[in-house]
């Protein structure tokens, strides 16, 4: 998992200098009716890296994966992401990345193998987790990141760019 991770901690800073080269109009323009922009992509992905982190920690106190979720879209709107800037978006996304991948390095590799019957990732996650099978915290971290890689392909698709990650 180590290693997976700081393979993550190398694509954080690659992504941050693409999404500040994003042109700022472009940045803004919705691609359509209740879609959201880049911007408010890359705002959707501050809130999920700071719910992530109260999540990944709790993992660790916790006998079991249970956890709040959070109205995605109101947290978007009510933030006003739209409006805000690119790069101070963007400088925000890549700290709470990186402060998110120390935490993880910390973890025991021991930890990383813990079964936990108990979760909620159902109703949560990115990804599909079925309620009754088991689920370990590299699941749902590895959901983290592939969640990030999901919106990283929307954005390259409305900013013409390709991360190279």
């Amino acid at each position: 998992m180590q290693k997976y991770l700081l393979q993550w901690q190398k694509k954080i800073s690659v992504i941050e200098k693409e999404l500040t080269g994003i042109d700022r109009e472009k940045a803004k323009a919705r691609p359509a009716p209740g879609k959201w922009c880049i911007n408010e992509i890359v705002g959707h992905l501050i809130d999920s890296a700071i719910n992530n982190h109260r999540r990944f920690v709790l993992m660790q106190i916790q006998d079991k994966l249970i956890f709040d979720g959070y109205e995605q879209d109101k947290w978007v709107e009510l933030q006003n992401y739209f409006i805000k800037d690119l790069k101070t978006l963007v400088e925000t996304w890549e700290i709470l990345n990186l402060n998110i991948i120390s935490i993880l390095l910390e973890i025991s590799p021991e930890f990383w193998k813990k079964s936990f019957k108990q979760h909620n990732l159902k109703d949560i996650a990115w990804g599909e987790f079925p309620a009754n099978q088991p689920v370990t915290a590299r699941d749902i971290v590895q959901d983290y990141f592939g969640h990030i890689e999901h919106h990283l392909k929307q954005i390259s698709l409305l900013g013409e760019i390709n991360f190279s990650i």
